[in-house]
C-alpha cells in the first residue's frame, strides 16, 4: 500500500511539518481566534483527502472468489471508463487485488491507468485473436497497489471481423480468464458503446453487469436493448449472468432533472440501484488528462469520495454486509459544502 505522501498528489501540503494547535482557553475575549487550517478551501480540501486516505486504508472483506464484474452500456457517454478505473482504484486501494480488461479499442481505460498501449504493446486483441496467454499482456499500474490493467490498442477495432470466423467467438474471453491463475479480488470489463461480439465475449465471461446510467433525459432510452441481451446470454451461453448493479452518473443536485431521472431509475430498478451517485466533476475530467485516476489526482474530490463510497457499497453487496446508507454521496453541491458530502441518498 503506497503512503500518504504518495497517494495526495495535487492536495499535498506544501509546507511539511506538524501544525500547532491553538488553545482557545488562553485566548482574551476582546481577541479573536486565529482560523483553524480548514477553515479556508484548501483547508477543506486537505481535510476531505486525509478523510478519504484514511477510509480507503480502512479495507473491506474480500469476496470468498474473483467477482468479475461487466461494466456495459451501449450508449456512450454515460460513464463507463470512468466508471471502470475509479472503483477498480477504490477497491485497490482498499486492500483488493484487482485486474481491469480494456475491452474497448479507443484504449481510455488504459490512458486513464497510465499504461502504454500503442500499436507495438501486447493488449487484449492478442488474447481473443491469436490466443495468446492473459498473463503475457496484463501490466501493473504504476499508481496504485495492487491494481493490473489489460491494455487495448488501436488492433482491436478489427476484432469484431476477425472473431466472426474463430471457434467459440463468444467465449474466447471467458477461457482466458479461466486460464489466467494469479490471485485476484475482482476483474472489471470495460466494454466498448455497442452491443457487438467484444460486448458478449464480456457478458460470457462475467456473472455480473455494473450499468452506469447518465442522470439525464435519454438515461433509460435503447437501455432495454442492453437488458434483452443479458437476457439472451443468460439463456444460451451463461446462466450465472446478471444485472448485480447500478450506478447513477454525472449527479447534478441542482437540477430538478437529474432528481427525478434518479428516481425514475430507483422505481423501477429498485435495490440493483446503488445508494450512491457520483456528481458532475470536473476532477473526474480532468485526471485521465493526466494518466490517474481521481483517486490519485485528487483523493479529496467529491468524485473521489463518491467512488470510493460505491467502491464500499459494492463491495459489502458481494459478502451480503449491509451497507449504511447514511454515508452515501450525493455530491451534487461540490466541494463548496460538506455536509452534503456525507448526506445519504434517502
Amino acid at each position: 500500500m503506497r503512503s500518504d505522501a504518495n497517494l495526495a498528489g495535487p492536495l499535498a501540503d506544501p509546507v511539511p511539518g506538524p501544525r500547532s494547535e491553538s488553545v482557545v482557553g488562553d485566548v482574551s475575549r476582546e481577541t479573536s481566534p486565529a482560523p483553524a487550517d480548514n477553515d479556508t478551501p484548501i483547508g477543506r480540501a486537505a481535510q476531505l483527502a486525509v478523510e478519504a486516505l484514511g477510509r480507503a486504508g480502512e479495507g473491506l472483506p474480500r469476496p470468498a472468489q474473483t467477482r468479475v464484474m461487466v461494466v456495459a452500456n451501449q450508449k456512450g457517454g454515460v460513464g463507463k471508463t470512468t466508471t471502470t478505473v475509479n472503483l477498480a482504484a477504490s477497491l485497490a486501494l482498499h486492500g483488493a487485488r484487482v485486474l481491469v480488461i480494456d475491452l474497448d479499442p479507443q484504449g481510455n481505460a488504459s490512458t486513464a491507468l497510465g499504461i502504454d498501449h500503442h500499436a507495438e504493446v501486447p493488449s487484449i486483441y492478442d488474447v481473443l485473436v491469436d490466443s495468446r496467454p492473459l498473463l503475457e499482456v496484463v501490466q501493473p499500474v504504476p499508481d496504485v497497489e495492487g491494481l493490473f490493467c489489460a491494455p487495448a490498442t488501436i488492433d482491436l477495432a478489427g476484432a469484431e471481423i476477425e472473431l466472426v470466423s474463430l471457434v467459440a467467438r463468444e467465449s474466447r474471453l471467458q477461457r482466458a480468464i479461466q486460464s489466467y491463475e494469479q490471485p485476484l479480488d475482482y476483474i472489471l470489463i470495460d466494454c466498448p458503446p455497442s452491443l457487438g461480439l467484444l460486448t458478449v465475449n464480456a457478458l460470457v465471461a462475467g456473472a455480473e453487469v455494473l450499468i452506469p446510467i447518465q442522470c439525464e433525459y435519454y438515461a433509460l432510452e435503447g437501455l432495454g436493448q442492453l437488458l434483452r441481451n443479458v437476457d439472451l446470454v443468460r439463456a444460451h451461453l451463461n446462466p450465472s449472468l446478471h444485472v448485480s448493479t447500478i450506478l447513477l452518473t454525472m449527479y447534478d443536485g441542482r437540477t430538478r432533472l437529474a432528481s427525478q431521472v434518479a428516481e425514475e431509475v430507483r422505481s423501477h430498478f429498485g435495490d440493483e440501484v446503488l445508494r450512491t451517485s457520483i456528481p458532475r466533476s470536473v476532477r473526474i475530467s480532468e485526471a485521465p488528462s493526466y494518466g490517474q485516476t481521481v483517486l490519485t489526482y485528487d483523493p479529496g474530490s467529491s468524485g473521489s469520495l463518491s467512488y470510493l463510497e460505491a467502491a464500499r457499497e459494492i463491495a459489502l453487496r458481494g459478502v451480503g454486509i449491509q451497507y449504511d446508507a447514511r454515508n452515501a454521496h450525493r455530491g451534487g453541491a461540490g466541494m463548496n459544502s460538506t455536509q452534503n458530502m456525507a448526506e445519504g441518498i434517502q
